[in-house]
């Protein structure tokens, strides 16, 4: 974990002043961290970005903490596990890392509505289609049946084509990265979510 400890401190200096009733919070990969247009694509809401680059849904637990210190938030939106099936993690993991999560979640932040964003369906890791669908489902399964604070939002199909792969309109040239087309997919699916709870 000590890879991100550069990240995590820039994350720790971002002034919580701003921090009220109506904060938001996105948390996760560098889906998020990348999302420079996030606070023009909520105005209704304060939006905090807290995403870091290259991080996994296991350093986003690690580092859960460290990172929620001092907030306290109307909301958490999480997205992060795409890079850990990169890494080789097995979906099981990744799935009990999220269990792990939404504990801290439940301790550190309370009784607030927080949302997972489903993994997307990048071109660059196709080839891990089936990895990537068992992941979801085991994450809303365990949202559906345990967890009331909690949301599911499916981005994947969303991202997919009338044949089914995923539309390269949505994602930067790396085919990993979200584009402007793909960011703008996100922030409909998310603001309808945060509609119905907010």
């Amino acid at each position: 974990m000590y890879w991100y400890e550069e990240e995590i401190k820039r994350i720790e200096r971002i002034d919580k002043g701003s921090s009220h009733e109506s904060t938001v919070l996105f948390y996760g990969s560098s889906s998020i961290r990348l999302w420079e247009g996030l606070n023009a694509d909520f105005p209704e809401y304060n939006m905090v970005n807290l995403g870091f680059g290259g991080s996994t849904l296991a350093a986003c637990t690690w580092f859960f903490e460290r990172v929620m210190q001092g907030y306290h938030p109307k909301a958490l939106v999480v997205y992060a596990g795409d890079n850990d099936l990169g890494d080789g993690r097995h979906p099981e993991e990744i799935f009990i890392f999220f269990q792990q999560l939404m504990t801290k979640a439940s301790v550190i932040l309370g009784d607030i509505p927080c949302f997972f964003v489903s993994l997307k369906p990048s071109p660059a890791r196709w080839q891990m289609e089936d990895q990537f669908k068992y992941t979801n489902n085991l994450i809303e399964n365990e949202i559906i049946k345990h967890n009331a604070n909690w949301k599911f939002i499916n981005v994947f199909k969303r991202m997919l084509d009338k044949s089914g792969k995923p539309m390269s309109k949505l994602y930067a040239p790396d085919g990993l990265h979200l584009g402007p087309f793909g960011y703008e997919l996100w922030r409909e699916a998310i603001a309808e979510a945060l509609a119905r709870v907010l």
